[in-house]
């Protein structure tokens, strides 16, 4: 049903009502027949359990009567005897139900229990050193001399040092095949990297170990200067804005989506974010702009406008690292050329590290690297990367290709 109702769309797309209705149906009848099958299987015990307990006090009434009258067993004892036993008979009915009861409960506990007690495989504890979160304060020289208390010490300088990356996810328990191979870059605080390739080359991977959604390496993965490991999660997420691939929205208003993340956001931050992301002229448009609710996984915006929210998420932020992963995918090239436009100022103070498949969206990147099968095989300015003649030069072809036969 959950299901059903989040792809709504896809179903009614591809004409799939009736036979997934009839699924519905036919699963709605087997539920139904377990049921029944439960209820026939209880309406046969309780009757039984009573019958038995009946059977057995006319047991105890005839087989006492017979004593009696043969002078072996006394009125009182009898009697006594028939109340002792009626006192135990509920205590040991209930003790059956408490025991049913207790074993599902402890089912359903262990269910939880697995989810309470989990604990997260990447944390602060993952750290190299002990003192590793002591040296994370240590300036370093010619680093201006900053507060220990200060909101963040993150300037934004990121640098791998041969960085093979492995998920640890194989369904036997063995390590699978290396996502990213021998990855050595350096990404200066304030500059821009952009990263183009095919499907599945590792390009939101890259961008995943940057905010630690997976853990990389120790000492392939620096962070100005110390390994990232060194910075307290809280701390470095808190420098980071995200644009993942999967547009997530929650069953909020536009307003509380945009600022989601950040405590007591002003309202001119939010607009501005808006503003900068090219959607806040579609939110004035609806009837309650920015308290519009926006359904579940933000059902009721198109797939551009869930990417610019998203976008206007992570700028209201305003982060020391700014990941765009394929962020401007679902927008036309105009509004692209137009986000682009406004998102250079914002670029200008933080480091920005920007996914894409267009080569239109990464050309004014400081720095351009051209991912395959886990490798850079390419790397250098848009010019530089044209001049070489290879996988970046072919892309930029094919896609001029494709602009004009869209003009034509």
């Amino acid at each position: 049903m959950q299901e059903n109702i989040d792809g709504v769309r896809v179903v009614r797309a591809f004409g799939r009502e009736r036979a997934e209705s009839r699924m519905f149906s036919a699963m709605n009848r087997e539920y139904v027949g377990r049921n029944r099958t439960v209820i026939k299987l209880t309406a046969m015990f309780y009757p039984g359990l009573h019958a038995m307990i009946g059977l057995l006090f006319g047991l105890i009434f005839y087989l006492g009567s017979r004593a009696m009258i043969r002078g072996t067993l006394s009125i009182g004892s009898f009697i006594a005897f028939q109340l002792y036993l009626g006192r135990m008979v509920w205590p040991f009915i209930a003790l059956g139900w408490v025991t049913n009861i207790f074993q599902r409960g402890a089912a359903s506990m262990g269910r939880l229990n697995y989810i309470l007690t989990a604990e997260a495989g990447i944390n602060d504890a993952s750290a190299t050193s002990a003192d590793a979160s002591a040296s994370r304060l240590q300036p370093r020289d010619g680093d201006p001399p900053e507060s220990a208390a200060s909101e963040s010490t993150i300037r934004g300088e990121i640098e791998f040092r041969h960085l093979t990356f492995t998920y640890p996810t194989a369904s036997n328990g063995s390590a699978g095949a290396a996502v990213l191979h021998d990855i050595n870059l350096h990404i200066p605080a304030g500059s821009t990297l952009a990263i183009v390739g095919p499907t599945g080359s590792g390009k939101s991977t890259l961008a995943a170990l940057i905010a630690r959604l997976w853990e990389a390496p120790s000492g392939t993965l620096l962070l100005d200067g110390r390994s990232i490991r060194d910075y307290p999660l809280t701390e470095l997420r808190r420098a980071i804005g995200y644009v993942p691939q999967d547009t997530f929205l929650f069953s909020d208003t536009l307003r509380e989506n945009i600022s989601f993340g950040v405590t007591d956001a002003l309202e001119e931050h939010v607009f501005e974010a808006a503003e900068i992301a090219s959607i806040s002229g579609e939110i004035q448009s609806f009837p309650q702009r920015y308290d519009t609710m926006v359904g579940e996984r933000g059902i009721t915006l198109s797939g551009g406008q869930k990417q610019r929210t998203a976008l206007a998420r992570a700028i209201v932020r305003q982060p020391k690292i700014l990941i765009l992963d394929d962020a401007l995918s679902s927008v036309d090239t105009d509004t692209e050329e137009r986000i682009l436009r406004r998102l250079r100022e914002v670029m200008r103070e933080r480091t920005t590290v920007l996914i894409s498949h267009r080569v239109s969206t990464v050309k004014s990147a400081g720095l351009i690297i051209v991912l395959r099968e886990g490798c850079i095989i390419e790397r250098g300015t848009h010019e530089e990367l044209l001049a070489l003649g290879g996988y970046y030069a072919d892309l930029h072809l094919k896609q001029l290709l494709e602009e004009e036969l869209a003009r034509e």
